[in-house]
């Protein structure tokens, strides 16, 4: 176990926000210029809202369904398209890995790491991650307790990194669909750190559907119920809210049937800042069992 190095400024601020911080952005790199165009847009409303802002994308697909799917631009390019996107609008960063060798090189640019869900107990990958000193949100498989996510944060403090995140983005139910299960948002915090809800992937319906004319399967969604899935998640008390934005999600190359339409961010934000201030989710409830004393008053 290495000594625990200080939290990091940016990991204290967000763990600070009120009433959660955002990371929000399209799925994957299309271009540089939807990038900016997205980050562009994202950080006005956000901005004017009092939101704390991280821009997320994603440099490479590595889990895509179909091996023909479009992946991204790969880290080389991606990378670049980012750190000018961090520069030019001053956010942070918030970009996934999938392999150990990719976290160093990630780590010069990113400010937040992110472990896909498939990988929230890959340990190598966790620890390497964990060794840049970059803010690592891991991401709680679909196939897992809430539970299993403290030894996944463990893992990253053993490479005396503080700064670690851990998100809700739904569970297995049956083949080709995922619930929400608002009590995991309540039992990860044994994790003791932040809790961020996945609130556009956790509505995925994984292979679920035929993909046309290639023969095979691909992943839908119920983008519908992304209002039904952030008020709840919000309204139990998360820190923060991850959420993949687009300004024509039928055209996305990646998860269109989950990204949020742009035009609708605002609207949807200002709804989740009114229930993040009106909620006590983040205080825990004192339960008293002893036995009601008769002409006892009730609080």
């Amino acid at each position: 176990m290495t000594d625990m190095q200080p939290e990091s400024e940016l990991y204290t601020k967000i763990k600070g926000a009120k009433p959660f911080f955002l990371m929000a952005g399209p799925n994957v790199i299309q271009s540089e210029e939807h990038i900016f165009k997205m980050c562009r847009h994202i950080k006005s409303v956000t901005d004017d809202l009092g939101v704390e802002y991280i821009f997320k994308s994603s440099f490479d697909k590595a889990n895509r369904t179909n091996v023909k799917s479009f992946r991204g631009p790969g880290m080389d390019e991606g990378l670049k398209v980012l750190d000018k996107v961090k520069h030019a609008f001053d956010v942070p960063i918030v970009t996934d890995i999938h392999e150990p060798w990719q976290a160093e090189p990630v780590g010069k640019v990113a400010d937040i790491m992110q472990i896909p869900a498939f990988l929230c107990r890959q340990t190598d990958l966790l620890v390497a991650a964990g060794k840049t000193g970059c803010i690592i949100n891991v991401k709680k498989g679909q196939f897992c307790a809430s539970s299993v996510m403290r030894n996944s944060a463990e893992k990253i403090r053993s490479t005396g990194n503080p700064n670690v995140m851990v998100c809700e983005r739904g569970t297995m139910f049956g083949y080709s669909d995922l619930v929400v299960d608002p009590r995991n948002m309540e039992l990860m915090r044994d994790a003791n750190c932040p809790i961020v809800a996945d609130v556009t992937h956790s509505l995925q319906q994984p292979a679920g559907r035929a993909s046309g004319s290639s023969g095979g399967v691909a992943s839908g969604g119920l983008r519908e119920l992304i209002p039904c899935v952030s008020r709840t998640c919000v309204a139990v008390g998360v820190d923060g809210i991850f959420m993949e934005v687009h300004d024509d999600p039928n055209s996305s190359p990646v998860d269109g049937p989950t990204q949020w339409p742009l035009r609708h961010l605002r609207p949807l934000l200002k709804e989740l800042i009114d229930i993040g201030n009106a909620t006590k989710g983040k205080e825990t409830f004192e339960i008293d069992v002893s036995p009601f004393r008769e002409g006892e008053e009730t609080p």
